[in-house]
């Protein structure tokens, strides 16, 4: 199907970007890890809701609940930030405007991963106030 492309495409080597596959696959994976998850988070969280603060931190002291809490956590905004990207990457058409968005989302998405753990972590080690 080579015929489709102009000349000035087949000197350049223009094409697929080879990532979508990839993509793709982190895409599902994180979804399908999400879904995993999710049988443990909303039991944990409804226990949490019932019990108030003071559960929740007594639950979030078990190292299973802390680490399943982050990765949770983690996966849920990694999941969230492809998605972001995808929606930027085929409807934003300007450049600058498209590369700000990339920039803005990866800032957001991975500050929020490392505030979050940063606020779990404090709750289960009972550090601070």
């Amino acid at each position: 199907m080579s015929g489709f492309r102009t000349g000035l495409g087949r000197a350049r080597g223009l094409g697929a970007s080879k990532h979508g596959v990839g993509h793709f696959i982190a895409e599902r994976g994180t979804g399908a890890a999400l879904l995993l998850l999710s049988f443990w988070l909303i039991p944990f969280a409804l226990a949490a809701a019932r019990g108030g603060y003071v559960a929740a931190r007594e639950m979030l002291g078990s190292p299973v609940n802390s680490a399943l809490a982050i990765l949770t956590l983690v996966v849920g905004l990694y999941h969230a930030m492809m998605g972001v990207r995808v929606i930027v990457e085929d409807y934003i058409e300007r450049r600058s405007t498209k590369a700000i968005l990339l920039l803005l989302n990866a800032l957001i998405g991975w500050g929020a991963a490392a505030m979050g753990t940063v606020a779990l972590l404090k709750l289960t080690f009972g550090s601070g106030s």
